[in-house]
């Protein structure tokens, strides 16, 4: 399940359309967009939703909205008419500052909820299972952290997690974007701190291991590598890798575009792709005989002897080795990438 977010100061142009339906196209299934900053103009905010939330209704995209006391008062908008509200394009509102939790219950029978996942309390859950709330239509979401060093940690994230989970209730958080970064800070929109300055990817990655269901793009954009490395991860199930390289390859790598699966046992300090061996037909003589730094994508030369034609990505640095030749590296904003390559991962080398 991923999301990505719009936001409102702007209008919905022809330009904020195209890359809607580009995420769209990459199997993204929800959009996150907020009526709660403070530099929104709030006399244009309805207008500017209500065009957001038709293009979401018109590519199938569930469109979810951060609403508060505020907002609603800036805006006009009113939760007691929650039908009129869906009219808009929403399929869900995730609740912030002031909405009390009867409030949440009567509107979770006819809407969906997202609730701070950071927040939520015990007594908070009690309340809304006296009030009879809609368990079926309440998700917790985590903030975001636009300001560096205020992200969650990821053992606080995890067990909050969990604990979300024991209640029934699914969870979403935030990986920073790699393009247009939203102001006034521009330091990505991250929910781990961690995950401020990695690979868009990775951070998903990581947050799949700490108990996320959902994960939403804070930022507003994404690199058009970075998109097409999540549909070739997520609709496909392949980890996608630029490899930079200067020298010669061998004949079966220079079609620039290549599948490959790491084997299932895993090295510690290799990725050894299991059809390197196998499709070397030729003598592979020394050359760039290197310090193997971390993403060296190496080839065993002939001085192997039967292991000549072994293909491997470096996860760690090592020396140089006079049997292993360097063909080049991997995109340095990748590396992170390298440690989400578990058994029998399929791997596709861009040159």
């Amino acid at each position: 399940m991923l999301g990505f977010s719009v936001y409102l100061s702007s209008p919905i142009t022809e330009k904020v359309q195209a890359r809607i339906e580009r995420f769209a196209k990459s199997g993204f299934t929800g959009v996150f967009t907020s009526l709660n900053l403070p530099e929104d103009d709030p006399a244009v905010l309805l207008d500017r939703l209500a065009a957001l939330g038709q293009q979401c209704q018109s590519l199938n995209l569930e469109l979810t909205v951060d609403i508060s006391t505020r907002a609603q008062k800036r805006t006009g908008l009113n939760l007691t008419q929650p039908e009129k509200i869906a009219e808009l394009g929403v399929a869900r509102l995730r609740m912030d500052e002031g909405i009390s939790m009867k409030e949440i219950a009567d509107l979770s029978q006819s809407i969906g909820i997202a609730l701070n996942a950071s927040t939520l309390s015990d007594e908070d859950v009690q309340t809304l299972q006296a009030d009879q709330a809609n368990f079926a239509n309440i998700e917790a979401w985590h903030n975001y952290y636009p300001r560096k060093n205020t992200g969650l940690g990821e053992e606080w994230f995890q067990e909050r997690n969990i604990w979300l989970h024991e209640h029934g209730i699914q969870v979403t958080a935030f990986v920073p974007g790699d393009r247009g970064l939203r102001g006034p800070v521009y330091a990505g929109l991250p929910s781990l701190e961690s995950a401020r300055y990695q690979h868009p990817l990775a951070a998903a990655l990581d947050l799949q291991q700490l108990d996320v269901d959902q994960i939403d793009i804070g930022d507003q954009n994404l690199l058009q590598d970075t998109l097409a490395q999540f549909d070739a991860y997520f609709d496909h199930s392949v980890l996608l890798l630029h490899l930079l390289t200067n020298s010669t390859l061998p004949k079966y790598m220079q079609d620039g575009n290549l599948y490959l699966h790491q084997r299932p046992d895993v090295a510690r300090d290799v990725v050894r792709l299991v059809e390197g061996r196998a499709l070397n037909q030729e003598t592979i003589e020394p050359a760039n005989i290197l310090p193997r730094k971390r993403g060296a994508v190496t080839l065993d030369n002939k001085l192997a002897l039967r292991y000549q034609g072994e293909l491997e990505i470096v996860k760690r640095d090592l020396p140089a080795d006079p049997t292993v030749n360097v063909l080049g590296y991997i995109q340095a904003n990748e590396l992170d990438l390298l440690e989400h390559c578990g058994p029998g991962q399929a791997i596709q080398l861009v040159f």
